[in-house]
């Protein structure tokens, strides 16, 4: 055998010992996290599509106290995904927070179609939104079992199997609204979120670790200088990137009626679901960097066509496109933030990465509502463009480790 030969054997042995990336438990396993995040949102979106009718008109809840319920959730969402990635590492177990992140889920839905009034759904639009504490340890799972030219991809069937859900639990809220009573229709949708439990519990079997290495919990300077410099960039992103309820309120601006709002919100949800196992694909292929920096730019040009533009043709385009950056946006996110990540503090690092996102989400969306009321609808996308601008800028100073295949 030729020396070149063998340097070719080695490191294909290596790469085999790294990760089984495309095993029968590795695909048995991302398939069956894509599967229960199908069943989830699919109940969620159904509850999605109602929401503020719900509280409004069948529980009495005002604007302010809707905005109250659903900040709560948000603020929930952060700090339950970090506490959940943190307690994960340590205790050195993934499953039980990824079932019983579902199980909440079910139990919050049960207990929105038995509320009274609206008082009472605050404990458990608490507990819903805890739910989201599955998402750091299931995806260090995700990530563990994967490799570096097969995550993106499978964070991408992730992403898509999750916008399919949104957009089943759309249309199924669609065909039913006008059938059935809210609280039957939401009682439903627990349905879903149950079955998703029962499909973690006896589908996936979590193995045991290996090693001894003792978690010592997570520090500043555990982290590497990449990473660092990717947490502030996603921040400064998510800090303009507001609320998509924004884009569907701009659309209202420009004439469209609110009976098409959920077909707006079907069409961006259909191109993420269409596009987000490609766009991980590629982030394996050509790299996260610049997928990621795609995704910036769409987000960009929708921003600039909102600001400029009033035909209805261009609003459904931005919607659309909208829809591309979402897909090419979600993915690679993760991927990247997992790669950066030290091996052994993968979900403390998604749970605190979350959690910087979640947290700079709340006050984006309030100052777009400050600066619309202000200065009107092109505020809110013309500081989105600057600080978009501004992350895409510190983003290209970012080592991307991941591989580019020719």
């Amino acid at each position: 055998m030729s020396q070149v030969a063998r340097n070719v054997k080695i490191l294909h042995d290596m790469h085999m010992q790294s990760a089984p990336h495309d095993s029968r438990y590795v695909k048995r396993t991302v398939w069956t996290f894509a599967s229960a995040s199908f069943l989830h949102d699919m109940g969620a979106d159904m509850i999605f599509a109602i929401w503020p009718m719900f509280l409004t008109t069948v529980l009495g809840a005002n604007m302010a106290m809707v905005g109250l319920i659903d900040g709560l959730g948000n603020a929930f969402v952060s700090i339950a995904q970090a506490m959940a990635g943190y307690l994960s590492d340590r205790l050195g177990k993934r499953k039980p927070f990824v079932w019983m992140g579902y199980f909440f889920g079910g139990i919050a839905k049960i207990g929105y179609a038995l509320a009274p009034t609206w008082h009472w759904v605050i404990p458990f639009r608490v507990l819903d939104r805890s739910g989201k504490m599955r998402g750091a340890p299931r995806d260090a799972i995700v990530s563990d079992l994967s490799t570096d030219h097969n995550r993106g991809r499978h964070f991408g069937m992730l992403r898509m199997m999750d916008n399919a859900g949104a957009m089943a639990g759309i249309l199924a809220a669609i065909v039913l609204v006008p059938l059935i009573p809210l609280r039957t229709l939401i009682m439903i949708a627990a349905i879903p979120s149950m079955l998703a439990v029962l499909l973690v519990l006896g589908v996936y079997h979590e193995k045991k670790h290996n090693g001894t290495q003792v978690f010592k919990g997570i520090r500043l300077k555990d982290l590497s200088r990449d990473l660092r410099l990717y947490i502030v960039l996603s921040a400064f992103f998510s800090l303009g990137a507001f609320s998509y309820s924004f884009l569907l309120l701009s659309a209202k601006a420009l004439g469209f009626s609110v009976g098409t709002m959920p077909v707006l919100y079907l069409l961006y949800t259909a191109i993420a679901a269409a596009f987000s196992l490609f766009f991980g694909k590629l982030a394996d292929r050509a790299g996260r960097k610049i997928v990621l920096l795609f995704s910036y730019g769409c987000w960009v040009v929708v921003a600039l066509l909102f600001l400029f533009f009033r035909s209805p043709i261009v609003v459904i385009a931005a919607f659309a496109l909208y829809g591309v950056h979402i897909a090419s946006l979600e993915p690679v996110q993760k991927a990247l933030a997992a790669e950066l990540a030290p091996k052994h503090l993968v979900a403390s690092t998604l749970g605190g990465y979350q959690m910087v996102i979640g947290l700079t989400s709340l006050p984006a969306s309030l100052l777009a509502g400050v600066l619309w009321d202000r200065f009107g609808l092109g505020a809110p996308y013309l500081l989105s463009l600057v600080l978009t601008v501004f992350a895409g800028f510190l983003l290209l100073f970012l080592k991307d480790g991941s591989p580019i295949k020719g």
